[in-house]
């Protein structure tokens, strides 16, 4: 019998947050369907499936308002977990959106003293990211935005962002913490209009803020492709900048709400593209899965679709080196002058003036095609599975 190929290794680093697992199914039209999952079960659970880690909020570990004494119990509960299966926490992030204390945003609050609260919040966590050894934090400002034009200065608000984050880079470096941030775009929901809406708009963002070095994207396939973007020229764009600290993959069909459907539901042809990227890319961080079990599916189904997530992902990597490595492709890439593309368009030494009264064929050059149409059927073929 020939060995499964698709069964997940430690050495793939497959991460997922403990919300996901852990969602229980809830929705604007219906509450929720699974009991809530303690933070140390999703982590025994994942484990057995093959998982290298997890990301987790503070309150996927203890509620907002545990006491000391539960909060205590709860991690140590999460730390025991996490040793004896060997998971490791790769990443960490704060709930500042589900407590209606956050309706207004929390960074960008108009309210001082909901600022003031949020960064303290951080902070804590950060002091257990630290400990438990998270070499990125993610930002996801999902209340950070607006419905009224009138209820927010956007500029003034973006002042209040940046203000923020300065002063927890800042703390992270006081504190000593190896610890790196990356901001998680997302055009909208739950807010009508959230700042920082795209990859494009956080990588710009960050370039206003103090500590610029230490602080990356984390883009997510559903929130890109909400705003119809390509979500593989996305992470290849971060990977150019140097800043694809992290990322989130999940399926997507088009510019809707969230889906967040397990990785390669959805646009399968996109999933391709992206794992090509990462490949091409060298990205070597987590592979992380920020996904939501559907409604539709009891414990047993929570499980089998984090397991789909990872499966998917391997059977796509394949598929995408079978690609690059099919002679028929890399001719067809050499008819389409890809290769050309990476050589520089002035030889060394030339400036402005040998390119001013450069001439063509432009008839010629007009007339040729690309046979971008053959490279791309070649693809099709190697993921629908005929090649």
């Amino acid at each position: 019998m020939t060995a499964d190929r698709y069964v997940p290794s430690r050495e793939d680093r497959f991460s997922f947050g403990i919300w996901t697992v852990g969602w229980q199914g809830t929705d604007v039209f219906g509450t929720a369907i699974r009991p809530p999952m303690p933070a140390d079960r999703a982590v025994r659970k994942l484990a057995e499936l093959g998982a290298y880690g997890v990301n987790f909020h503070d309150n996927d570990v203890f509620d907002f308002d545990a006491s000391p004494a539960e909060r205590d119990a709860r991690i140590a509960a999460f730390r025991k977990a996490l040793e004896e299966t060997g998971l490791v926490v790769t990443t960490a992030t704060t709930n500042l959106f589900g407590h209606p204390m956050f309706k207004d945003g929390a960074f960008t609050a108009n309210e001082r003293d909901v600022r003031r609260f949020a960064l303290a919040k951080v902070m804590r966590n950060l002091d257990l990211a630290a400990e438990l050894g998270a070499g990125v934090y993610v930002f996801w400002g999902g209340r950070e935005g607006a419905e009224s034009g009138a209820a927010k200065d956007v500029r003034v608000a973006l002042d209040r962002y940046a203000e923020g984050m300065n002063v927890l880079s800042q703390y992270v470096i006081d504190q000593g913490y190896d610890i790196r941030f990356a901001i998680e775009p997302k055009p909208n929901e739950p807010r009508g209009d959230i700042l920082l809406p795209t990859l494009g708009h956080a990588l710009a963002f960050i370039n206003e803020l103090e500590h610029p070095e230490i602080v990356g994207v984390n883009p997510e396939v559903g929130h890109e492709e909400m705003a119809g973007l390509n979500y593989a020229h996305a992470i290849s764009q971060a990977l150019w900048h140097g800043k694809l600290f992290h990322i989130d993959l999940n399926g997507q069909n088009g510019p809707r709400y969230d889906q967040d459907l397990r990785f390669g539901a959805g646009n399968g042809r996109g999933a391709f593209w992206v794992v090509d990227a990462l490949l091409a890319g060298g990205y070597d961080g987590p592979v992380h899965f920020d996904y939501k079990p559907p409604r539709t599916e009891d414990d047993e189904g929570v499980w089998a679709s984090a397991a789909a997530c990872m499966r998917n992902y391997l059977i796509l990597r394949e598929k995408a080196r079978a690609f690059r490595a099919d002679p028929e492709v890399i001719a067809a890439l050499e008819a389409a002058r890809a290769g050309e593309l990476t050589v520089s368009t002035l030889a060394p030494g030339e400036t402005w003036r040998d390119v001013r009264d450069h001439t063509v064929d432009a008839t010629a050059l007009g007339a040729r095609g690309m046979g971008y149409e053959h490279l791309d059927q070649l693809a099709l073929e190697h993921l629908y599975g005929v090649r």
